[in-house]
């Protein structure tokens, strides 16, 4: 009985450690995450994605304010399912992905709503423009995980959505309809679907690094009598 009682309490301290730990650095992992958007063409919304991406997040589950997010996304990956159209999006009328090669999302505040949500604000760099954006998010959960004891590690995940004018980042390409209208719709959907794994580069920086060397005590003057 006491052993399983000893049992029982080391596993609450493990537990407890994970749930109460420090702030989590993490990075996405691409191979389980999407980068998508939707943007009107004439009547339907046509779909479309980056592929090429990378990101950290620092998740801190006891002060979600505190958490924040890094992304850099690579212009040329942009992937419609269209060759001749794709190549038009990396051209100067859209994305310019040779002067511009990159979008940047950098949060500045996160802000706890209920049951998981949260909003993200952050600033936004796309063909060259910065402008602030908000992200409806829901946090999915993380945790460590295991499939026929085999461990896979820690996992997280996290959707957001927002909804940005194209032409607020100077991406203004368009065409008009003979019947009144245009071609392409100004807002473009974003979508994030994103699975998280720990950042072991980030983890491992810091646990190494030197701790501070103490200040060296003042040195005092002994006077000698005469």
């Amino acid at each position: 009985m006491k052993r399983m009682l000893s049992l029982a309490a080391i596993a609450l301290v493990s537990f407890s450690s994970f749930a109460l730990a420090a702030p989590v650095p993490y990075k996405i992992d691409p191979s389980h995450s999407e980068v998508s958007f939707r943007v009107r063409h004439f009547f339907s919304k046509t779909p479309g994605k980056f592929t090429d991406y990378a990101g950290k997040v620092l998740y801190d589950d006891k002060n979600l304010a505190a958490s924040s997010v890094d992304v850099t996304i690579q212009a040329a990956s942009i992937n419609t399912n269209h060759e001749k159209r794709d190549a038009d999006l990396r051209s100067a009328n859209f994305f310019e992905v040779e002067k511009y090669p990159t979008l940047t999302f950098k949060s500045t505040k996160v802000v706890p709503g209920t049951d998981n949500t949260f909003k993200m604000e952050g600033d936004l760099t796309m063909h060259g423009v910065t402008k602030p954006v908000v992200l409806d998010a829901t946090f999915l959960g993380a945790a460590p995980v295991a499939i026929g004891g085999r461990d896979m590690g820690t996992r997280a995940g996290f959707e957001a959505t927002t909804t940005i004018n194209r032409k607020d980042f100077g991406i203004i390409w368009n065409r008009n309809l003979d019947q009144g209208g245009t071609l392409l719709g100004d807002d473009v959907q974003i979508t994030l679907a994103v699975e998280l794994v720990p950042d072991v580069a980030t983890t491992t920086a810091a646990d190494a690094k030197p701790a501070a060397t103490p200040a060296k005590p003042a040195e005092t003057k002994t006077e000698t009598k005469k």
